[in-house]
């Protein structure tokens, strides 16, 4: 199966739309309150080629654009399941550049998404954030233990 037909096929599963659906709208977030000046078009994409977005196609600068593509691949190759939220996973799939891009995407556009109809999903990111955070402590303090034995 070529790489074309593993993304579309991925592509298709209902958590990877709703994820890709969410990049969409933090980035365009983002780009907007960062890039305001930038031109912006339409995005062209494999997840837009699919139907990902639906008529919400993200419009954003070339550079946001990027971004976006390459999350779009990042979270249809995704070897984790069930995916974590990136921040807490143990296999970076994303280069350096990039993860660091998006995670000031994420903090840039998070505590703004309530405004754009993402209050529930910001409230239940913050618990599911805090209880993989605790569960990655709880790892580790037994594995200390087990190595100290």
């Amino acid at each position: 199966m070529s790489e074309g037909e593993r993304f579309a096929r991925a592509m298709r599963d209902e958590e990877v739309i709703k994820d890709t659906k969410l990049l969409g709208d933090f980035t365009v977030i983002y780009c907007n309150g960062n890039h305001a000046d930038a031109e912006k078009h339409v995005l062209c994409s494999g997840g837009v080629e699919l139907g990902v977005y639906g008529r919400k196609v993200p419009v954003v600068c070339d550079e946001c654009a990027e971004l976006l593509t390459y999350a779009e691949k990042r979270r249809a190759f995704c070897p984790e399941d069930p995916k974590p939220f990136c921040n807490y996973c143990e296999t970076h799939c994303y280069s350096e550049g990039m993860r660091i891009y998006m995670r000031e995407v994420m903090k840039y556009a998070g505590p703004r998404s309530w405004k754009h109809g993402y209050a529930v999903e910001g409230v239940r990111h913050m618990i599911e954030g805090k209880r993989h955070k605790r569960e990655l402590e709880r790892r580790q303090s037994e594995e200390t233990k087990g190595s100290t034995s």
